[in-house]
């Protein structure tokens, strides 16, 4: 089944998270080698592509696990949680409806 995780950034984390970004895509790059990653990506502060010193709000990632609770368990050791850059993460099913 899918889930959607959704960590949200604790204020001022932009230096915490350039410097775990290298582990945590890492780990991203694990589950698309293994075709679970649907996608994943940070939210910007501002409009803006690159936000450059405004920084993310957080990150988004929809991937398949077998359980929530693993799921919830891969979310609980991402770097960004190590380093302080979630302030928050949030774990749940998610049935995508489009596009087919």
């Amino acid at each position: 089944m899918l889930y959607a995780i959704v960590g949200e950034d604790r204020a001022d984390s932009l230096a915490a998270r350039l410097a775990a970004r290298p582990a945590h895509l890492e780990r991203l790059k694990a589950l698309q080698e293994d075709g679970r990653l649907i996608l994943a990506g940070p939210c910007p502060t501002i409009d803006a592509p690159d936000p450059g010193p405004a920084g993310f709000s957080g990150s988004l990632i929809v991937a398949e696990f077998p359980s929530l609770e693993a799921a919830k368990a891969w979310a609980d050791a991402d770097p960004y949680i190590a380093a302080g850059v979630y302030e928050k993460v949030i774990v749940k099913p998610f049935k995508k409806a489009l596009p087919a």
